[in-house]
């Protein structure tokens, strides 16, 4: 088995959501553009993407508009990625970790014919730091 280890600096919590969202979805052939994981993103941090301050902000920060994040969340929710809860639209509580601590990720590519979706194959586990 070959180890390799990588380490990547980011600035925010938010960078640090979009680096994991990234490869959360790569590795599982989800295709999802850039802007996609941006409110995937933001939406993990900010808690959800239901009210409008919460989308003005992700507008002027992303330089977006309000009806692509309207085309995005509709996506994203038919992925499985987004839900509704108690009236507000949330990222899978699934794939939410806590973006305020460092992150390691212990990915283990096999020569197997495995699949992982968003509902299931993601563990999290806290260190304890």
């Amino acid at each position: 088995m070959i180890v390799q280890s990588l380490k990547k600096v980011v600035q925010t919590d938010i960078q640090l959501a979009e680096k994991y969202y990234s490869v959360l979805f790569t590795i599982n052939n989800l295709h999802l553009t850039e802007r996609e994981i941006q409110l995937i993103a933001f939406t993990a941090i900010k808690g959800n993407i239901t009210y409008a301050n919460v989308r003005e902000e992700f507008c002027k920060t992303y330089n977006s508009t309000s009806p692509t994040i309207n085309n995005i969340v509709s996506k994203l929710k038919r992925l499985g990625i987004f839900i509704k809860e108690n009236g507000k639209v949330k990222v899978n509580p699934k794939i939410i970790i806590d973006f305020h601590k460092d992150l390691m990720l212990n990915i283990k590519l096999v020569h197997e014919e495995a699949t992982i979706n968003v509902n299931q194959g993601v563990d999290y586990q806290e260190d304890g730091n």
